[in-house]
């Protein structure tokens, strides 16, 4: 289960809107949803949560690229919105994951030979696929997309659990925030 919000910096404060994901495919996608809520091009900080287990952050000022922080890239990228972060934070594109499958030795053996006996087993079949290009165990992305707002680098990469409280807290918008929730 998927929580997302937007939250949009106005003159007076944050306006919190929740948000459907359906439509959203790409980070270019969420950008410009994020980019719809804005007021006056000002800041726009989305979040997605799944169920404690990941958190991301995705901030958009204006017409500049989105900054990306996950809380887990790991986990994260087991999920589909998670996943849609990580490869964008990773620098693939949609053609890459295809590629890992055509890549892949599904019956054991390579050009209809049998497989042979020193190979070595991989306990992570993560790596056996993605090779090292896997996404990493911990945080991915730019730590210090929310330094400005209130939340320093070093507080983001501590957070765990109720993130999203407590980066709203840091940002003045708890109320707002936990009205969409």
């Amino acid at each position: 289960m998927y929580f997302a919000a937007l939250l949009a910096r106005t003159e007076d404060g944050w306006e919190a809107s929740d948000t459907e994901l359906d439509d959203v495919e790409t980070l270019t996608d969420l950008a410009d949803l994020a980019r719809e809520a804005a007021v006056d091009d000002d800041t726009v900080v989305a979040f997605i949560e799944q169920e404690d287990a990941w958190f991301g952050v995705i901030r958009v000022d204006g017409e500049d690229d989105p900054r990306v922080f996950l809380s887990n890239a790991a986990i994260a990228a087991r999920s589909s919105y998670g996943a849609m972060l990580t490869d964008e934070l990773l620098g693939r594109d949609e053609d890459d994951a295809t590629d890992d499958l055509d890549s892949l030795d599904l019956d054991g053996t390579e050009d209809g030979e049998p497989e042979s006996d020193n190979t070595v087993e991989d306990d992570n079949p993560l790596e056996a696929v993605n090779g090292s290009d896997g996404p990493p165990h911990g945080p991915l992305g730019d730590a210090a997309l929310l330094a400005d707002l209130g939340v320093s680098e070093k507080e983001l990469l501590a957070l765990d659990g109720d993130a999203l409280s407590t980066i709203a807290d840091s940002l003045g918008c708890t109320e707002v925030l936990e009205a969409v929730r």
